[in-house]
């Protein structure tokens, strides 16, 4: 295990792209972390600093207290699984397992001990005698993963390592990777642009966009207590639904296009009265999650009417589409309560569930919780 310490951490291209900026964490040991966000934001680059595959322009990385920004990528003692697999085609699953083991000259009687451990942990005993061209996408993933495992090194680095995986696979190998960490015990660095995996896997999450972290954190406190509208609208599926308006006496006033009333919105069980009160004439911008909501009315909620437009029925639930005037939501209901299309309905969302961002910054503002 290995504790990592990214202080400025920044990223700058020769032809001046500034890839990553002020970058700044710090990963205890044994920690499982996730890098998330969309194409582009620096999540993949960052990780192929921490693993000396690209140079650190501006900033300090550490390792175990030791500055590693000018180690080779083999001082590091990381091990890293690419999003290709990275296989040697023409070796066997037993000879990719031990290929890192041969280089480093470990007796063969340990390396045979270690690659049939590692097999057994993800159940490849049957195919080592197998060429990867035999193997299943998630085979091959397994042995991508087992031949980073099996070197026992302190810091893994995961780039989106599902990613050309089927749904049905990638649950799987999720809950592989998250039984492999707890088995390892190894600090785990995962990237990927999928929440979903973010949510179900990591320790810690850190949400990055345009090369800049935007909160740092557990699942938990991501998804209810974000810091800004990205983070809000990125972690959660569907998103949160977002609805601009303008604060009026003590009421939000709900327009898209600042002239038609959506929905009125009372702000008391939900702001201060001091910050109701600066806020008079602000644009802002409420939020609300679509499984948040209730088609029952009950007290402490605020009543929304609406257009259906679209359901979409997924088993466990039902995603109905809606236009509340000009804006536009989703809502997450039960499947026996979906209602039919082109008809009105009414929502309820519990005032404990509003959330107020700010219109300008898009930072989110203090409810009463």
């Amino acid at each position: 295990m290995a504790y990592l310490k990214l202080k400025d951490i920044n990223k700058i291209y020769p032809n001046g792209f500034h890839a990553v900026h002020d970058f700044n964490l710090e990963i205890e040991k044994g920690e499982f972390i996730v890098f998330v966000g969309p194409s582009g934001c620096g999540k993949s680059t960052t990780l192929r600093m921490i693993a000396g595959l690209e140079n650190i322009s501006k900033g300090e990385f550490y390792i175990n207290d030791q500055l590693a920004n000018d180690k080779s990528p083999r001082d590091r003692e990381v091990a890293m699984v690419f999003q290709s697999y990275a296989l040697y085609p023409h070796l066997s699953v037993y000879d990719n397992l031990a290929f890192g083991l041969t280089l480093q000259g470990v007796d063969e009687d340990v390396i045979e001990e270690r690659v049939y451990a590692t097999a057994k942990i993800l159940g490849l005993t049957d195919y080592l005698d197998r060429k990867p061209r035999a193997l299943s996408g998630g085979q091959r993933q397994r042995v991508a993963v087992g031949r980073a495992i099996i070197r026992k090194v302190g810091v893994f680095l995961m780039d989106e390592p599902l990613s050309n995986l089927d749904a049905k696979q990638r649950v799987t190998m999720r809950s592989e990777i998250t039984q492999i960490h707890r088995e390892t015990k190894a600090t785990t660095i995962y990237v990927t642009h999928d929440q979903t995996e973010a949510m179900t896997m990591a320790d810690r999450i850190v949400v990055m966009k345009d090369g800049y972290i935007q909160q740092v954190g557990s699942p938990y406190e991501l998804y209810f207590n974000p810091v800004n509208m990205f983070v809000a609208g990125f972690i959660g599926e569907p998103p949160m639904n977002f609805m601009r308006g303008i604060v009026d006496g003590n009421t939000l006033k709900v327009s898209e296009n600042g002239m038609d009333i959506d929905a009125v919105v009372d702000l008391a069980p939900v702001l201060s009265a001091q910050l109701i009160e600066q806020y008079q004439g602000k644009k802002k911008v409420l939020g609300f999650r679509p499984e948040s909501i209730s088609l029952a009315e009950q007290d402490g909620c605020t009543p929304i009417t609406c257009d259906v437009e679209l359901t979409e029925l997924l088993g466990d639930n039902t995603n109905v589409y809606v236009n509340i005037g000009n804006s536009k939501a989703v809502l997450k209901v039960d499947p026996h309560d979906t209602p039919e299309m082109d008809t009105e309905l009414k929502f309820f969302i519990p005032n404990k569930h509003i959330y107020l961002f700010d219109y300008q910054t898009e930072k989110v503002i203090p409810t009463k919780k």
